[in-house]
């Protein structure tokens, strides 16, 4: 198969390069070089500069770039290599394809245009303390009250959650029946009352997730998504568009590419990092197996752009699975390569505010923390045994 891009193509990634370059601030790349922490309005203001060029899996009748499959892989690797991905966008990456596919016509007309315009902050509320890789488990029930549903239970890991304006939640409207049969779809008002945000404190020192209470939350019935108990076949179909764009190949391909030039700035045993044959096989290694990567993923791009319904292909948990692992080999490299320095982690807060001596270089402080997060890159959006489970029923027919 012929995995080289056309011309159109080539020229379609030119503009993305230009455009990056001319509207992404540059305070806002360079934190993103370091792994820093963004404010909410950073956030926002950085997915409403990608909106604008074009939300990539949205159709032009809702206010998307109506790009091909091979256009969004794309836009997506130049965001993440540039880097200019402020934040995960769930409202238009998630909610939205969500809304516009199974949601009624009100529906669309009043939350698309906001999510397009960022004007609310989403958060998925999916994980439960009982239900997170069997997530048809999930507890958390609605009951029909009139015009309204009351909403009880609790969700977990929820990221950015406390930013969150509205949250897509799955809930159980029907305990009676097996159990992915009885699930619903609502849009829930962060700011109706019953709800609690507690924080979760990562091994990063970081809360990029929180738990949610919900204690008989009033949810009228008109944000209900489809029909009542078919939430399962919705949330399959926003997990596949999660695990499709999950391989973060830009990503990983920027992250070698800083690996290679901290190196080559990293005295160790008398010669630079960058000299060192050990080292050198290890970030070949991983190249290697990135470049296999990439390949994998064009090809599921080609085949969408074949098909018309828009169906969710399972090679999806193969790019999610090894995408996985490969981010979590930059990040093991990029531990290799500030050594010591990782040791004595120090928050921004500290950084700026205390006593910032003999803790190595700026660029060494957001490593560690990082690394730590990178270990739950195997389990959101589906764990990895639960990906090799669905490409040995789906994939391999066992």
């Amino acid at each position: 198969m012929n995995l080289a891009f056309t011309g159109e193509e080539t020229a379609f990634r030119e503009e993305v390069r230009r455009y990056l370059r001319d509207n992404v601030p540059c305070d806002i790349r360079h934190k993103l070089l370091e792994g820093q922490k963004l404010s909410k309005s950073e956030m926002v203001s950085g997915v409403r500069t990608l909106n604008k060029i074009g939300i990539p899996n949205w159709p032009k009748q809702y206010g998307g770039a109506g790009w091909t499959p091979v256009q969004h892989y794309i836009f997506e690797e130049e965001v993440q290599a540039f880097p200019a991905r402020t934040a995960y966008d769930y409202g238009a990456a998630l909610v939205g394809p969500v809304i516009y596919t199974f949601g009624n016509e009100v529906q669309k007309s009043y939350y698309l245009p906001r999510i397009a315009n960022v004007d609310d902050w989403w958060c998925q509320g999916f994980s439960e303390p009982g239900a997170g890789s069997d997530l048809a488990s999930l507890k958390t029930r609605a009951v029909r009250d009139g015009d309204h549903y009351l909403v009880q239970g609790q969700k977990i890991w929820t990221s950015e959650a406390q930013y969150a304006d509205w949250m897509f939640c799955l809930v159980r409207t029907n305990p009676d029946v097996k159990k992915q049969q009885g699930i619903s779809v609502f849009l829930i008002d962060m700011k109706s009352p019953g709800i609690t945000v507690r924080p979760i404190q990562l091994i990063n020192g970081g809360h990029e997730v929180s738990e949610i209470f919900l204690d008989e939350v009033r949810v009228p019935a008109e944000n209900l998504v489809g029909e009542e108990n078919k939430g399962w076949d919705y949330a399959k179909y926003l997990l596949g568009n999660e695990r499709a764009i999950d391989a973060s190949v830009g990503l990983c391909k920027a992250r070698i590419q800083r690996i290679k030039e901290l190196a080559a700035r990293t005295c160790l045993g008398g010669g630079r990092l960058a000299n060192q044959a050990a080292f050198l096989e290890k970030v070949g290694a991983v190249e290697v197996q990135l470049k296999a990567l990439e390949i994998t993923q064009l090809r599921v791009v080609a085949e969408a752009s074949k098909q018309q319904s828009g169906a969710q292909d399972a090679a999806s948990s193969i790019l999610k699975l090894k995408g996985s692992e490969i981010e979590q080999a930059t990040a093991e490299l990029l531990m290799d390569v500030v050594g010591p320095y990782a040791l004595p982690y120090v928050s921004e807060e500290e950084r700026t505010t205390g006593d910032t001596q003999n803790i190595g270089p700026a660029w060494a402080a957001m490593i560690a923390p990082a690394y730590f997060l990178s270990r739950a890159v195997s389990i959101y959006s589906g764990t990895s045994e639960i990906q090799k489970n669905i490409i040995a029923k789906a994939i391999l027919g066992l």
